[in-house]
């Protein structure tokens, strides 16, 4: 009840509709009386008493009235669905801006198809319980109550033979609700695993055939299809056991309606025209009943919806989003101070980090994979937050910074060259939104973008794909790079920034970046020795500790692992094994 009734809060930010709803449930419901009403009225008054003048009146009487309630149930429709649409909006709106806000953390741990299922599935699942219960269920529960009070105005003890399987129905609704909650939950997290699987292996399908492993990934989803028909199946049974059963308890009033009617007709104490008008609203009594199947399916599994929609919205925002200081400068002074992290409290990431970056100066990282240089840079931009230690920008500590000042002043090309399935000026503007084209033309040209641009049919409004699938690696990579220098930061992270570009495109991007670098403090990870070495100080990493740190010369001079690095695979060679630009 508690998850139903957080559904319904929503409905009240629109009063008006709600009301609206309400009153047209109301008068169309009213109507269905004319049917049983003007069978009564033919089977006791016009047909013995042979009314001839009052068949087509009366008739027509009738017509009109269910040709109004027609009218009323289409506008009802519409009201409704304008409803609900609406609170689903507010609702799906929500979900999306709180899972932006969430941590990075959440992110780590939970697949992107449960994420997607929790949007696209749960929410519409979360719809029809408010289209249905406006549209279905309070309808059916006006309809009951206004054939119930005709029935008994026109005879208690008729009326309470009709009702006397109802208890039993209550009963087995009841207990179909509570232990079907279950099945829907298993249902539900059956087909979100199998959206994950389906995710992951459609973004993976480049892996998957160069690695032929079509059979096995077919078996893999397979089995997971299966569980998803095997939660469907269970749910299926349920219904078909429980419903069948409450249609013939439901049924079997008319029976005994019936039975008790004739009886009390051939004693004399009722007209035959009664009977067969409760015989008519019996269909209208019941009607309800009819939906009970279909909305107790509805409310489960809308309430399991419900249930893993709001564990999301009850989470915590990332902490200092949008709270913390906002300086009106920011000159770029840069201070690790024993910095330590861990994800997950495994075994430490990083620790130990000092460093110090002085404004406009250049800070290399470079070490073996898994070193931890990555980190640093996600801890800079606070994605995620430091274990141990602090770091400091301008002397303030980043904890008492606003995280949308501190990344809206950085600037991060990241490894993987992400571009969204947008145009190349959509992608580029997120920099800077209102950026001109002339200002996307010159960061273009100043990332060694504009030639292939300009080549391609749309140019800037050319479509990138689903994750720049449409470009090369190296083309993605000036485009993320463009993207940056578009932004034009106090602070620039450029993590493998050149990494999937050939000699002589690295050459041309490299010349970019030192004049990027010249005026902002720069953070660079980087396996190329071009790229690290005019740095002001280049860190060399290890199991997460910096175990060198100097200038090029000096650590060439040490004989350390940076010299080692440097005097096999950290260098320019004549084929290196990159994407082509």
């Amino acid at each position: 009840m508690s998850t139903l009734s957080r559904i319904f809060c929503y409905t009240a930010r629109y009063r008006g509709r709600a009301i609206l709803a309400f009153l047209l449930a109301v008068s169309g419901t009213l109507l269905v009386l004319v049917m049983p009403a003007m069978t009564q009225r033919f089977i006791d008054d016009i047909i013995p008493n042979k009314k001839w003048d009052a068949i087509w009146p009366t008739a027509l009487l009738a017509v009109g009235a269910i040709a109004l309630r027609q009218v009323i149930f289409t506008a009802r429709m519409l009201s409704n669905n304008s409803f609900e649409q609406v609170v689903v909006h507010d609702l799906r709106r929500e979900l999306y801006d709180k899972i932006q806000r969430l941590p990075m953390r959440w992110f780590d741990n939970q697949p992107t198809g449960d994420i997607m299922t929790r949007v696209g599935s749960d929410v519409p699942a979360i719809e029809k319980v408010i289209v249905d219960s406006i549209d279905q269920a309070l309808s059916g529960v006006l309809q009951f109550v206004i054939v119930l009070g005709w029935m008994l105005y026109q005879h208690v003890g008729l009326t309470l033979i009709t009702l006397a399987p109802m208890p039993f129905v209550a009963l087995a609704t009841w207990i179909y609700s509570r232990r079907n909650e279950a099945r829907y939950r298993a249902a539900s997290e059956a087909s979100s695993s199998l959206n994950s699987m389906l995710h992951d292996n459609i973004a993976g399908i480049r892996q998957i055939k160069a690695y032929t492993v079509e059979p096995q990934e077919l078996l893999r989803f397979d089995r997971t299809s299966t569980k998803v028909q095997q939660a469907q199946l269970t749910v299926a049974k349920a219904n078909a056991m429980t419903w069948p059963s409450v249609s013939l308890i439901a049924e079997s009033g008319i029976v005994a309606m019936l039975g008790a009617g004739a009886y009390w007709v051939l004693r004399g104490e009722i007209e035959q025209g009664t009977v067969i008008g409760f015989l008519v609203a019996w269909g209208f009594l019941f009607d309800p009943l009819s939906r009970i199947n279909p909305l107790t399916q509805t409310f489960v599994s809308g309430v399991v919806a419900g249930k893993r929609v709001f564990s999301i919205l009850d989470l915590h925002d990332e902490p200092n989003l949008t709270e913390g200081l906002r300086p009106d400068t920011l000159k770029g002074y840069v201070q690790f101070e024993n910095v330590g992290f861990s994800y997950a409290d495994k075994a430490p990431t990083v620790s130990g980090i000092n460093v110090e970056a002085l404004p406009g100066q250049t800070i290399a990282f470079v070490g073996p994979t898994g070193a931890g240089k990555s980190t640093l840079l996600n801890l800079l931009t606070r994605f995620y937050e430091c274990d141990e230690g602090r770091i400091l920008i301008d002397g303030t500590p980043l904890t008492e910074l606003s995280k949308e000042w501190l990344r809206d002043n950085i600037g991060y090309v990241t490894q993987e060259s992400f571009l969204f399935n947008a145009s190349i000026r959509e992608n580029l503007v997120l920099a800077k939104p209102d950026a001109t084209d002339e200002e996307l033309w010159a960061v273009l040209t100043a990332a060694n973008a504009d030639g292939f641009v300009r080549r391609l049919d749309e140019g800037l409004d050319s479509v990138a794909g689903e994750r720049g699938t449409k470009l090369s690696g190296g083309e993605r990579q000036r485009l993320s790079i463009a993207r940056a220098l578009l932004k034009n930061p106090p602070i620039l992270l450029l993590d493998e920034a050149t990494s999937a570009v050939d000699n002589e495109t690295e050459k041309l991007i490299q010349q970019a970046l030192d004049r990027l670098r010249s005026q902002r403090t720069s953070f660079v990870i980087a396996h190329r020795l071009s790229t690290v070495r005019d740095a002001h100080l280049i860190c060399v990493m290890e199991r997460g500790r910096i175990i060198e740190s100097g200038r090029h010369e000096e650590l060439l001079a040490e004989g350390g692992l940076y010299a080692r690095l440097a005097s096999t695979g950290f260098k320019e060679e004549k084929k290196p094994a990159v994407v082509e630009a």
